[in-house]
């Protein structure tokens, strides 16, 4: 079932000063004696961020912390199976709708931890398309493609939709997150159109200049929002941890902070997220006073 394991045991610092505040939560890492909770995640770089953020966060109130890298479809199961405790990277109503109705009962939602989410096929600025509507007309300049991420992805599912609904002559092709990033980034250094499946957070919209296409069958839908959801039993089983994940949000400008971090070269997405944690006790303390 797990596509990828990142089991990153996460090291816990009792009776530690919280830095730059003088607070100490020591007593809560002595009560949580070191137990270990397993976090799933895609790699996307949002959930990337998102989930290396919260590790961090229990890290710093006492856990151990298991990073479990999966496919979407794979990380939906371990959390139904208890394989996983906890995700912070479900996009809902639309995205991962599908995942949600099958496992629906084994789980339970604590509602969203970001507002503000987009999804759609996305296209350099410079391109003279700007509706979904308009792609056939114009496929030859984007080699009768759309670029993609991973098949089992909610929004490969959405966009499959999109290319019948709307007739598409393109194809859609899969890869994954990063291959869909350098495909853009060479399209825009080559001054070429390429349209690609995206979403909003996402750290490429502030490196370069994009747009989404018009939907006017609003195949895609509206704003959608990241859930934090976990296992059914977390609330007996680790109640301490299950409440920072309850009292767990933030915004897609922090979320954009993170991300860019993680883009420079040779950085590590878990020092960026610890990094982020140490400058940012103001918010952090809002999710472990809970």
């Amino acid at each position: 079932m797990k596509t990828q394991m990142l089991n990153r045991r996460i090291r816990l610092a009792s009776a530690m000063l919280i830095a730059g505040t003088g607070l100490t939560i020591g007593g809560v890492a002595q009560a949580q004696d070191q137990e270990t909770i397993n976090l799933a995640y895609v790699e996307w770089s949002s959930e990337v961020a998102s989930t290396n953020v919260i590790a961090a966060v229990l890290e710093q109130a006492g856990y151990n912390v298991e990073l479990t890298s999966l496919s979407a479809a794979a990380m939906f199961q371990a959390l139904s199976t208890s394989d996983a405790d906890a995700i912070v990277a479900a996009w809902l109503p639309t995205t991962h709708a599908e995942y949600m109705e099958r496992i629906g009962d084994k789980v339970e939602d604590l509602g969203a931890n970001l507002d503000g989410t987009k999804l759609g096929l996305v296209v350099p600025s410079y391109t003279e398309v700007d509706s979904i509507a308009e792609l056939n007309d114009n496929a030859d300049i984007f080699n009768s493609e759309i670029i993609g991420i991973d098949p089992g992805a909610g929004l490969m599912g959405l966009t499959e939709e999109v290319v019948n609904t709307y007739d598409l002559d393109l194809r859609l092709r899969s890869g994954s997150d990063a291959t869909m990033v350098a495909a853009l980034s060479n399209a825009i250094n080559n001054e070429e159109d390429i349209v690609i499946t995206s979403w909003t957070p996402h750290w490429m919209f502030a490196r370069w200049d994009l747009k989404y296409l018009e939907d006017p069958e609003n195949v895609f839908g509206g704003a959608e929002q990241i859930h934090t959801i976990v296992r059914n039993g977390l609330a007996e089983d680790m109640p301490e941890a299950y409440a920072i994940l309850d009292a767990f949000e933030w915004t897609p400008e922090q979320m954009g902070e993170v991300m860019l971090m993680n883009q420079e070269d040779g950085s590590d997405p878990y020092e960026n997220a610890k990094q982020w944690v140490e400058d940012n006790q103001n918010v952090v303390e809002q999710w472990l006073d809970s």
